[in-house]
């Protein structure tokens, strides 16, 4: 298990923090597929209650579960980068259309937008080159 703390800010009280631990070794192409968000508070998040997915004990921690292996070897199994990406950039734009729109907030926009157009590029070019969903270069 590894923790990463790139998200954490300098300075921010410690009880407002998430915990991401990574939950799995590295697969093959390097990358790990599993992990879980300690939540502080979750349950008290009032979209819970919108939740169609039950939670059993209701754990404050969240999964992220990452797709392991090429689909076309293995199918769809998890989450990808581009779904991410695409629900960040959701948030970020309701954001900027809500009463309180800011530069930080649109800088972020542009670059997931960038990312994610960068990310949509490589899977083209796989899919121009056949070997998109395959353990190829």
């Amino acid at each position: 298990m590894r923790e990463i703390i790139d998200h954490i800010v300098a300075g921010d009280l410690p009880q407002n923090q998430l915990r991401i631990e990574v939950m799995d070794e590295p697969g093959a192409g390097g990358a790990n597929h599993l992990y879980f968000i300690a939540i502080p508070g979750m349950e008290k998040n009032p979209s819970m209650k919108c939740s169609a997915h039950s939670f059993g004990d209701r754990q404050e921690f969240q999964e992220v579960l990452f797709q392991h292996g090429p689909i076309k070897e293995v199918g769809v199994n998890g989450i990808t980068h581009e779904a991410l990406l695409a629900i960040v950039i959701d948030r970020l734009r309701c954001f900027q259309a809500g009463p309180f729109p800011c530069r930080e907030n649109q800088e972020a926009l542009l670059s997931c937008c960038n990312a994610l157009g960068w990310l949509k590029r490589r899977t083209h070019d796989r899919l121009v080159r056949g070997v998109e969903g395959e353990t190829k270069p």
